[in-house]
This record gives structure tokens, C-alpha cells and sequence, in this order.
């Protein structure tokens, strides 16, 4: 159904919502939406560092040492 909705279309769907809402309130909109991708991105990034610090604490040290080759 939205296969084929194309470019007037889409310009038609802004120009109601721009109606219906005004130019304040969707400018107002963008940016808090703008605020949560940012803190979506910036939660996943320290995400990532917490799993590599976990996971590189628990790395465990396979080398030998003289110890073992002695015995």
C-alpha cells in the first residue's frame, strides 16, 4: 500500500502535518527527537564499552610460564 505513495505524495503528508501542527510545534518536535537519538546512541556506545571492559576482564591468560614447563 505505501509502495507507490512517491515524492507528491510525501509532499502532500508534509504540507497537512505543517497545517495541522504549525511550524513551532514540529520545530520543537524534531529536536527532542533529535535529544533521544542522541542519548540512544551515546546509551548504546557505553553499552559497548561496558561488554568490552567485562569481557576483557575475564580474558584469561593462556600463555605458559616456566613455572608449568618445569613440572
Amino acid at each position: 500500500m505505501l509502495n507507490n505513495i512517491g515524492l507528491p505524495g510525501l509532499l502532500l503528508i508534509a504540507v497537512v502535518v505543517l497545517v495541522l501542527f504549525g511550524r513551532g510545534k514540529i520545530s520543537s518536535l524534531m529536536g527532542e527527537v533529535g535529544k533521544g537519538i542522541t542519548s540512544f546512541k551515546r546509551g548504546v556506545a557505553e553499552g559497548k564499552e561496558e561488554l568490552e571492559s567485562a569481557a576483557a576482564e575475564e580474558a584469561v591468560d593462556v600463555t605458559p610460564t616456566a613455572e608449568k614447563d618445569e613440572a
